[in-house]
């Protein structure tokens, strides 16, 4: 360090926040820290022009007349107004916003030379209470929206102490520095002024500023919409970053009707040319937003939307969507004739209706009610016979509503009035759930697979997903895959195979993946007017100008200068959100509308595991109807298949089960084992597979999908009910309470038969007592961990040969890591009921509680026996 030149000690110097420190180590720092130059370009370096002089006058005992001399030669801003507060300060009078010493220490003498430059440079100083400059500007900001004769602080008093006395914030702290650019709003003549004082307009108070100057202005006011674009383009003009971004262009648009004034003048703005995008554009992208928000049923929203449509009409299928969907719930809400409501679409331009479109209107999120829109479909859409839709077309339609809006969780209530409105369709609606919904081994992706590693991740079943669950992204919806071109084929309707339902072709290619959460389409770029894409023209929110003017007044004036306006607020969250109000979820109608016990209920079951949705699976697994006492029997059965679904996924089990088998769940393999054979949807569906195939009276009753489900759960059927063999000497099987039946490697049956002869002679005269459920879930789930840990050493594997010498981490699956553990509570579960049934005299293994593959304590000896011991009383 003693050897370094002064201009690299310099550096060091200006790097540090107080480098008293560092000269005190030694006598040269100590030395070189007096130059008077040093400590002039210390505080320039550290805080620039605009505030070396605020903390200048901080570190009073630095201060000295040279110090000063230089800071001012070096063009540090010596202003009228940080005078006026430095006196007031340093005889003990009240700083607005110091709460420090501050200029205080520094020296009288020195504080005479401040006052004697401040005096060559701006004569007599005013020092009375409310004369400072900063008290001038605040009171032309607060008159701004006064009428002309009741303000007395003119914008030329402004100019002058911007332009003789260099008036301008001299800190951050200082809260004048938030407020300064709201008089570039009301009085864009002074930027250039400020600009010469050392002003520089940052992105985040454009928007604050463009906000003011469009603000909707009082009765009183005079202002006209040709002096407001006047004032942007005046302002633009003398400072080429300043523009209207579409973020505040949209917020303008959203009170169109109360601001006329101020949405005059961005049509005139859009008219001339000096939008940096299309107004129409804007429009359309603004409209498009709310087809999956709640605002859309909001009626003043709804008149908003229906006034940009009118001035901006647009061609676009989502946005024609939009409008129609205003159109039939403010309807529906007004109990509006269909008459009426013709009249009312032929103003807007919407009429033909067609099948499609009555069906995009019944599955959005936000219809709940049909009668009008079914009313008006009878009478004025076009079909390709004519206009209006027979019985027959009505229902089919109904049919297919409703099979899409059972992958729409949030749509309940309109399921439930379809359903119940239409009793011939109930049946197709059962038969499509069962072919199309039902899951099974073979349909998932498998974590340890290369291939599908990424797929699992992203793998979500179509019905019960959890629509609550905070911050997911707005779901996919049909309509937006929309072209309008089309024809009569559009509204042809075709058979769907094997289902009994039919649909449109258009519609039949968007019956897929609704609301997965994801949209893989490229974002929508505002298009310039000339030139490319500027990424600074702001995202599109659906706040309203004066709600985001009143939020940046609130907001303090410190924090106010880290905001990114483009954000929006939350004064409306609730109007952000992706689900109607007070919404019916699918999963809970489905329970009540076919039991817990049942084939549909089974496949609901199924998908809310696998999108770990805790809010239905507490209705499913905890909660109980009509405020009976909670009981297990009324719960949807939890099975074992359960568990092996997540486990190809590599998924966590949802506590809800474990929680089930606590209680004292029933062990089933899959859901074949508790279904009647009375159950509605499996005898339909087994009388119309008896109808296509006579001959074939002995396959499997249910869908092709549960095929492989139904063989895998009759071969563990039969592994739990018939008896072992060993050596073609039939044995009587083993109760598990006594011993478990986990396979040991290199085991033969004289050990098996020593084990037995370790039995108490009163059990073995007693008989053997069947397997628990408890054991039986252990046993079963134990084996799944062993199966999951050999792929688990299997992937490890393989990635070691790919990188031979490298030590590969490979991390546990969620199921590896979350099922042992409550492996290991289960088992002192069930230790503790064998101990209250049976007593303290029965053998016991014992587990370890490492994660290895065995769960199985052995004895280090070459023995091929099992580890037993017996407890005494």
């Amino acid at each position: 360090m003693n050897r370094l030149c002064d201009e690299v000690l310099q550096l060091i110097f200006y790097e540090l926040p107080d480098p008293t420190a560092l000269t005190l180590t030694s006598k040269r720092f100590h030395t070189f820290s007096q130059d008077p130059y040093v400590r002039a370009h210390y505080f320039l370096t550290r805080y620039g022009h605009i505030q070396a002089m605020y903390f200048a006058f901080g570190r009073g005992k630095l201060l000295t007349e040279r110090v000063l001399d230089i800071l001012l030669a070096s063009g540090a801003r010596l202003s009228r107004y940080l005078i006026q507060i430095a006196i007031h300060h340093y005889f003990h009078t009240q700083a607005h916003f110091i709460k420090t010493p501050w200029v205080r220490n520094v020296s009288f003498r020195v504080f005479i030379y401040i006052l004697t430059l401040a005096e060559k440079l701006y004569g007599e100083i005013p020092r009375g209470k409310q004369e400072d400059d900063g008290y001038i500007f605040s009171s032309f900001l607060k008159e701004s929206r006064y009428p002309p004769q009741m303000k007395f602080v003119a914008w030329e008093d402004v100019r002058d102490i911007l332009e003789k006395y260099h008036f301008i914030p001299f800190c951050n702290k200082d809260p004048i520095m938030a407020q300064f650019p709201l008089a570039l709003a009301i009085e864009p003549r002074l930027l250039p002024y400020a600009k010469a004082n050392g002003f520089y307009m940052d992105s985040k108070y454009r928007d604050l500023v463009i906000r003011k100057m469009f603000e909707r202005l009082t009765p009183s006011n005079e202002t006209r919409a040709e002096d407001i674009a006047h004032n942007v383009r005046e302002l633009c003009r003398l400072d080429p970053t300043i523009f209207v971004s579409r973020t505040v262009a949209a917020e303008i648009c959203m009170e169109a009707k109360v601001n006329d004034t101020g949405y005059a003048a961005l049509k005139q703005l859009d008219q001339s040319g000096d939008l940096r995008f299309e107004l129409s554009t804007l429009v359309e992208d603004l409209l498009k937003t709310f087809v999956h928000t709640r605002s859309i049923t909001n009626p003043l929203t709804v008149e908003i939307l229906h006034h940009l449509y009118a001035d901006f009409p647009s061609t676009n299928p989502t946005v024609r969507l939009v409008i129609l969907i205003t159109v039939f719930i403010s309807s529906e809400n007004l109990h509006v004739t269909p008459a009426n409501t013709h009249s009312k679409l032929e103003t807007l331009h919407l009429t033909p209706m067609t099948r499609r479109d009555v069906f995009s209107i019944l599955v959005s999120p936000f219809v709940e009610r049909y009668q009008v829109l079914l009313e008006y479909a009878r009478r004025e859409v076009v079909m390709k016979e004519g206009k209006g839709m027979g019985p027959k077309e009505i229902r089919e339609l109904v049919q297919e509503v409703v099979c899409r809006c059972l992958e729409i969780a949030c749509k309940g209530k309109l399921l439930k009035k379809l359903y119940d409105g239409f009793p011939s369709i109930q049946e197709n609606v059962m038969r499509y759930v069962l072919e199309n919904h039902q899951l099974s081994l073979e349909d998932l992706p498998a974590w340890d697979v290369p291939e599908e590693a990424d797929t699992c991740t992203r793998f979500e079943a179509k019905l019960c997903r959890d629509f609550l669950r905070f911050l997911l992204p707005p779901e996919h919806h049909p309509w937006e895959d929309f072209h309008l071109d089309g024809g009569e084929e559009d509204i042809v309707s075709e058979a769907l195979p094997d289902s009994g339902l039919s649909t449109s072709a258009v519609e039949a290619s968007i019956l897929g993946d609704m609301d997965t959460g994801t949209d893989d389409r490229a974002p929508l770029e505002p298009r310039p007017r000339e030139g490319g894409y500027d990424s600074e023209l702001g995202s599109i929110t659906q706040e309203s100008l004066t709600t985001m003017i009143r939020h940046d007044e609130v907001t303090p004036p410190r924090s106010r200068r880290r905001i990114y306006y483009s954000l929006g607020s939350n004064s409306d969250s609730s109007g952000k959100l992706h689900y109607p109000h007070d919404a019916l979820h699918v999963g809970r109608w489905a329970k009540s509308q076919f039991g817990q016990k049942s084939s549909i209920m089974a496949i609901f079951m199924t998908h809310a595991i696998l999108n770990d949705n805790s809010h239905m699976l507490h209705q499913y697994l905890v909660s109980s109807e009509s405020g009976q006492a909670d009981s297990i029997s009324r719960h949807i059965p939890v099975t074992f298949k359960h568990f092996q679904l997540l486990a190809k996924l590599g998924r966590a089990p949802p506590v809800y089960l474990f929680r089930e088998i606590e209680l004292g769940a029933e062990f089933f393999v899959d859901e074949d084992d508790y279904i009647a054979k009375t159950d509605a949807a499996r005898r339909m569906l087994r009388s119309k597979i008896k109808t296509e195939s006579p001959s074939s009276s002995s396959c499997s009753m249910g869908p092709p999908c549960s095929e492989a489900s139904s063989s895998y759960s009759a071969v563990m059927k039969e592994d739990f009910e018939s008896p072992s063999s060993s050596r073609g000497k039939k044995r009587p099987r083993r109760s598990a309470a006594a011993v478990r039946s986990y396979a040991v490697p290199d085991s033969d049956d004289e050990a098996i038969m020593e084990v037995d002869e370790l039995l108490p002679m009163d059990r073995k005269c007693q008989g053997q007592s069947p397997e628990t459920s408890l054991q039986l879930w252990l046993k079963n789930l134990g084996d799944l961990c062993k199966q999951e840990q050999r792929k688990h050493k299997e992937v490890k594997r393989r990635a070691e040969m790919a990188e031979p010498g490298a030590k590969i981490r490979q991390a546990k699956t969620d199921f590896l890591k979350v099922v042992p553990v409550h492996l290991r509570n289960l088992r002192k579960l069930e230790e503790e009921k064998r101990i209250k049934l049976y007593g303290v005299e029965y053998p016991v293994e014992e587990y370890t509680d490492e994660d290895d593959e065995e769960y199985l304590h052995r004895s280090n000896g070459r023995t091929k026996r099992r580890k037993i011991t017996t407890r005494t009383a």
